[in-house]
């Protein structure tokens, strides 16, 4: 028998659905498109000072951190960068690790060991994966169905529970409802997680995130996770929270524990951006303000999206076909987007995923409508 006959068949399966998926590796000019794919809301990623900070870390430091954050892979500059993010978003502590999942893992298979985890349907993968790790009862709440996460709290039997959200829901862009759940996870005595992945440097004053902009920064039933990889145009996570959980994830957190820390030279990229959002408060705004423009112009030529809450503007589209299909239109048209068909996104909710940036100019915004326009015309045909 051959034994990637199976492997073969299934890949024949998921070209016939438009689900197969290709790396395609970029030149360092985007290949002269417009970008409006990547994570890198506040145009940090290229700032050239990140790029010398990332630069001396690794002259002072190396290019890697040796070893496991436990061993040799933590310096005083990760230390440093935990201090700067803790004060950042008003928590009594971070611990820094090499991936915001990583992150996510890390804090709900540790805090949500053997208990009940209760997690919103549209979380992200990083925590559909460290809910199974969990080794605990799981239930799947439909998206922001507050009634069905209060039910599940109300009928534990387990000692203890984890209720874990988005801040900002990375495909749909719309912001979850955390008093809301911070007030049912305090009545029930269970843990509150808010993955701010997408909402660190765009949400809030100064970019703090979801959490801090409605004043539950204090409350240490809360746990934020957090990456850098994104609006700090870095690499890395980090778990925000009470000295408890910081404690707990170095004692048992897995993600951490067996994990080599991550490279100083992310490190140093990371702090530059931090500081960038201390004396830049303005970057924030922006890109808010970027990604309501972006949705409007959806709106205007009749294409389905909603309100966005950070950075992500998602264009609904359907089939996986026709958001492929407006994906080739666009960047023929010089625009870069995302694309997200199933498992992303659920059946009949393929879309492009657009990204706004603090640095897009009037000059591509009208850019980007020119190629959003030939995209309607797709969705029209289809």
């Amino acid at each position: 028998m051959d034994p990637l006959a199976g492997l073969r068949r299934a890949a024949g399966e998921r070209a016939a659905a438009g689900l197969r998926r290709t790396l395609r590796p970029r030149t360092p000019d985007d290949d002269g498109l417009l970008d409006l794919a990547s994570n890198d809301y506040l145009g940090l990623a290229r700032d050239p000072r990140l790029v010398e900070a990332a630069v001396a870390a690794a002259r002072e430091w190396g290019t890697g951190s040796t070893g496991s954050r436990l061993v040799t892979g933590s310096t005083r500059l990760h230390e440093a960068l935990e201090s700067a993010l803790a004060e950042l978003c008003g928590a009594e502590g971070a611990l820094v690790f090499s991936s915001g999942y990583l992150a996510n893992l890390g804090a709900v298979a540790a805090l949500g060991r053997g208990g009940l985890v209760v997690s919103d349907a549209g979380n992200h993968a990083s925590i559909v994966d460290a809910c199974r790790l969990a080794r605990g009862r799981v239930v799947v709440a439909p998206r922001g169905d507050l009634e069905a996460m209060e039910k599940a709290l109300a009928g534990r039997t387990e000692e203890r529970a984890l209720l874990v959200t988005d801040a900002v829901f990375s495909v749909d862009g719309d912001l979850a409802d955390v008093a809301a759940l911070a007030e049912l996870a305090r009545r029930y005595e269970a843990l509150l997680v808010v993955d701010e992945a997408h909402a660190l440097g765009v949400v809030g004053e100064h970019g703090r995130g979801a959490v801090h902009s409605i004043g539950l920064f204090r409350e240490s039933h809360i746990v934020r996770t957090v990456t850098l990889s994104k609006s700090l145009g870095s690499q890395g996570g980090a778990v925000l929270g009470a000295p408890e959980v910081i404690e707990t994830l170095i004692d048992t957190g897995r993600s951490f524990i067996f994990d080599t820390g991550l490279a100083p030279a992310c490190v140093g990229a990371s702090l530059a951006a931090v500081d960038i959002l201390h004396s830049q408060p303005e970057l924030p705004v922006r890109t808010r303000a970027r990604a309501s423009e972006l949705a409007a112009v959806v709106r205007e030529l009749g294409l389905e999206t909603r309100e966005p809450a950070g950075a992500v503007v998602p264009v609904v589209l359907g089939a996986p076909e026709v958001a492929l299909a407006a994906a080739a239109t666009c960047a023929e048209h010089g625009v870069r987007v995302g694309c997200f068909r199933p498992p992303s996104v659920p059946e009949g909710r393929s879309c492009l995923r657009l990204t706004a940036r603090a640095n897009l100019s009037s000059d591509d915004l009208a850019v980007i409508r020119h190629a959003l326009t030939a995209v309607a015309e797709v969705k029209v045909r289809a």
